[in-house]
């Protein structure tokens, strides 16, 4: 069974590879500390399964999952943070190993990955997780309350300093929030981050021109930073 490791910090690589190397017949293809690296390598070099961190710069490792050709390999995510564990079974993921990750945890994902190989079957999500249904929406600070903003409804949304103003087919939501929280909340494959002071959704993008796109009208640029990210989602989305 063949497999690649994606994880920015350099001590997490050198414990999954060592790990790696202690399991009978996992061999390791590749180790990245880069997102849109590890991305590249994937397209060109299936393997059957990547373990992959999700806080990594540029792209997260949800986004990355949809971005892999399909079929692609079996997804077993690690990470430091619990919230996203719903999310990841959205995906399909194999399993959700929470940093730091014992060895014996990991032996039993990969024997998880082997049993999928050998039946060509995804394993079934744990019963709490198949009954959670995926969020359509958020809440916000606004004024005083909690603001429910409908991700269908979301155009574009840009950084003021401390503040965020939300621009919605129904109007503007100012709310003091970071975009770190915010991106934590929408729906990887249906959002970006294009520059340090706009997020996008992507259904919502009317034309790209020189390095911007345009939404209801405005043209908002793409940061040098996010150009690569940018594009690999857009053709994901069949929008390239």
């Amino acid at each position: 069974m063949t497999c690649a490791i994606l994880d920015d910090e350099p001590l997490a690589l050198e414990l999954l590879a060592d790990y790696c190397a202690q399991v009978p017949g996992l061999e390791l293809k590749g180790q990245f500390d880069d997102a849109l690296g590890g991305l590249a390598f994937l397209q060109d070099n299936p393997v059957d399964v990547v373990f992959l961190d999700i806080h990594m710069p540029r792209l997260t490792g949800l986004q990355l999952a949809q971005l892999l050709p399909q079929p692609g390999p079996r997804i077993v995510f690690t990470t430091a943070y619990d919230q996203y564990a719903v999310r990841s079974y959205d995906l399909n993921a194999a399993d959700y190993l929470l940093k730091p990750i014992a060895f014996e945890r990991f032996v039993q994902a990969v024997q998880k990955v082997r049993q999928q190989l050998a039946t060509s079957v995804p394993a079934a999500p744990a019963p709490a997780e198949a009954a959670a249904a995926a969020p359509d929406a958020m809440f916000v600070k606004n004024d005083h309350r909690l603001q429910r903003v409908a991700f269908d409804d979301i155009l574009y949304i840009e950084g003021m300093k401390e503040y965020l103003m939300i621009y919605t087919t129904t109007g503007k939501v100012l709310t003091l929030q970071s975009f770190r929280r915010v991106e934590e909340v929408l729906p990887p494959e249906r959002f970006a981050r294009i520059h340090k002071s706009f997020l996008v959704a992507l259904n919502r993008i009317e034309h790209i021109e020189r390095g911007k796109v345009q939404i209801a009208g405005r043209l908002l640029p793409i940061g040098d930073t996010y150009r690569d990210t940018v594009t690999a989602m857009l053709r994901a989305s069949n929008m390239l």
